[in-house]
């Protein structure tokens, strides 16, 4: 019971840091993709010095499975990071951490994992905590016919997609190991899509790499690589329950960073999401059965 409040306490951990992509990406001089493409190019970087012996035990199998999840995640940061031109920050952190509609229906299909009642219910008490915290922060505009909501929620798609097949091979390799090799498969697809649609673009000052650099160690590597580590310890239900919260921490960052102050309004919609995320996990996932 110790290691698994242990576990998810990490994997609230790996939210918070996810959530200061906004941030960097708002921050970044760099256009959208470029800055998706320098996100993974720098964690590669300072992965390999961690896994490149180890790299060799991973069999033929897993290897194709992460670099699958690679383009997936890559399709996810292409969505999410365009999806800022055409919409509010508070509207993609609300539409693009819907994962829970991908990976419930689709963990059950691939890995007969049920959904209890008790996770059913927290799930549902959570969104409508994440509705609450995020109520008049978006709005809908219809002249940008919904293509930024559209875009966040497509790329919480692809991240459930890059989650279940972390999930797929988290028991057989190191989080490192998936996070370096997904990297590998996320990279060309970057430097495809960057390359035709916006042009390569080069950092030239220490204050954009700084920004790029950030990116790189609190999302990809602590957010992404913490996450990762989860994968292996509770069930990608809960973890994708738990993703919910991650507008939780950007109110908190908007506090200190910008001074914008919580309501009372927003103080109950993250007491309200964190309830969810207890009562999800009170009675644990039954596996109808095993995966491989």
């Amino acid at each position: 019971m110790m290691k698994s409040n242990i576990n998810i306490l990490l994997a609230f951990l790996a939210v918070m840091s996810l959530g200061t992509g906004g941030i960097f990406v708002k921050l970044s001089s760099l256009s959208s993709i470029n800055t998706a493409l320098y996100r993974i190019l720098f964690s590669l970087l300072f992965l390999f010095p961690i896994i490149y012996k180890r790299i060799k035990a991973v069999d033929r199998k897993s290897w194709i499975i992460i670099l699958f999840s690679g383009v997936f995640l890559a399709i996810d940061l292409i969505l999410w990071n365009t999806s800022f031109q055409f919409t509010s920050v508070a509207n993609a952190n609300l539409f693009v951490n819907l994962v829970p509609f991908t990976t419930v229906p689709l963990s059950y299909y691939l890995f007969k994992e049920k959904a209890g009642k008790n996770f059913l219910m927290g799930l549902c008490i959570s969104i409508l905590g994440v509705i609450i915290l995020m109520w008049g922060k978006f709005s809908f505009s219809c002249d940008g016919g919904y293509k930024g909501e559209l875009l966040a929620f497509l790329a919480s798609v692809f991240y459930g997609l890059f989650l279940l097949s972390v999930y797929k091979v988290r028991l057989k390799v190191d989080a490192a190991s998936i996070m370096f090799i997904s990297g590998l498969g996320a990279i060309p697809v970057l430097l495809f899509t960057a390359g035709v649609s916006e042009g390569i673009m080069f950092p030239h000052t220490f204050k954009e790499i700084g920004i790029l650099l950030g990116l790189a160690i609190c999302s990809q590597l602590l957010g992404q690589g913490l996450l990762s580590y989860c994968l292996g310890k509770i069930s990608i239900l809960l973890s994708s329950v738990i993703i919910l919260s991650q507008p939780v921490f950007a109110a908190i960052y908007a506090y200190f960073l910008f001074s914008e102050i919580l309501t009372l309004k927003e103080i109950l919609g993250i007491i309200i999401i964190l309830g969810g995320v207890y009562y999800a996990k009170k009675k644990p996932i039954h596996n109808v059965h095993s995966y491989e």
